[in-house]
């Protein structure tokens, strides 16, 4: 029973935080109708994981409930409508993160004993909840009671991060690849404005906007058990484009449930990539260089569509976004298929 709370507290931090970056989402598209303000959010979130930043529990975590509390601010309006605040707070969370993530994934693992297969599927399950509550809390008393809730989530893991003294944590050298890149490329323009769009042209709602992400976020979980469909190489990309163009012609929760099987295909897409990678080390350095040049991807991915669809409309975004991933596609079959001749 020794890991049972440690794996709990765990768990509901990566719900606070998923809730407390999702919520975010939504409310700078409401503070902004800029594609390119918007894109910036992701972009600030995701930048952390490129820095060199130091490991330290206790800093991280402190970081992070800075920013979920100047968001609560944000959201009481003590700070006035200027996207500037949520902007700084979404960084501050991401450092935090950064620096804290790894720390405490150590700490679990050597004086809880919480196993990582335990940390991977609390993190997993966590996340899940934190969109579905993005959605649910949402209706009932706005960014006030999401952020509310996203700090009492944040709060039990509090102690052991407090509490912390340094642990070696073991550091594996990841670079950057190309293929894995470049999907971050893709998926970074995919979810870049995705809260503008169900705002601005889907006509939704936060409740719409939580949905869409929990059921993208259940494809993937989804995605690591025997459910995860065999495709060849490219498939996944093509596939995703033609559930994109169907979101356009289903109405409301059709459109939504279509985000399950995209997940599945993301999920598909990722194990043709660690497979590529095989010879770049152990499973662990392989995921460690996709996600390094994912998020470098996402990064870029998320400026650029931000930029174009300032400059073109917002209209735009998805068939640039859906062009994208066909050429995608076609690239990646066509090397396979060069391969396998």
């Amino acid at each position: 029973m020794s890991g049972v709370l440690p794996s709990l507290a765990w768990g509901s931090a990566q719900a606070g935080g998923a809730l407390t970056v999702a919520s975010t989402g939504w409310l700078v598209s409401g503070l902004s109708p800029s594609p390119l303000v918007n894109s910036l959010l992701p972009a600030l979130g995701a930048l952390p994981a490129l820095l060199p930043l130091p490991l330290k529990a206790r800093e991280g975590y402190g970081l992070q409930l800075a920013g979920a509390l100047l968001l609560l601010a944000v959201s009481v309006r003590l700070t006035g409508p200027s996207v500037f605040w949520p902007l700084l707070a979404v960084l501050l969370f991401g450092l935090g993160g950064r620096m804290s993530h790894l720390p405490l994934q150590q700490i679990l693992l050597s004086r809880s004993r919480v196993a990582m297969e335990q940390q991977r599927q609390g993190r997993s399950l966590g996340q899940l909840l934190g969109t579905l509550l993005t959605g649910a809390l949402f209706p009932i008393g706005k960014a006030v009671a999401q952020y509310a809730s996203a700090l009492v989530l944040l709060l039990p893991l509090l102690p052991l991060a407090w509490a912390s003294a340094p642990v070696p944590v073991p550091v594996r050298k990841g670079g950057f690849e190309l293929r894995s890149l470049l999907q971050g490329v893709l998926f970074g323009s995919l979810f870049a404005l995705l809260a503008l769009w169900v705002r601005k042209v889907g006509a939704g709602n936060c409740f719409d906007f939580g949905m869409v992400l929990t059921a993208y976020g259940l494809g993937r979980a989804l995605g690591a058990t025997p459910l995860q469909p065999r495709l060849v190489p490219g498939l996944p990309y093509l596939l995703i484009a033609l559930v994109l163009a169907a979101t356009q012609a289903l109405p409301g929760w059709g459109a939504v449930l279509l985000f399950l099987p995209m997940g599945l295909l993301a999920a598909a897409s990722d194990g043709h990539l660690i497979d590529a990678l095989a010879p770049s080390g152990d499973l662990a350095v392989r995921w460690q260089v996709l996600e390094r040049s994912g998020v470098l991807g996402g990064l870029l991915g998320t400026l650029s569509i931000g930029a174009l669809s300032q400059v073109l409309g917002l209209e735009r975004a998805l068939p640039i976004v859906l062009a994208a991933f066909v050429l995608a596609g076609l690239l990646m079959h066509r090397r396979w298929s060069l391969q396998q001749a």
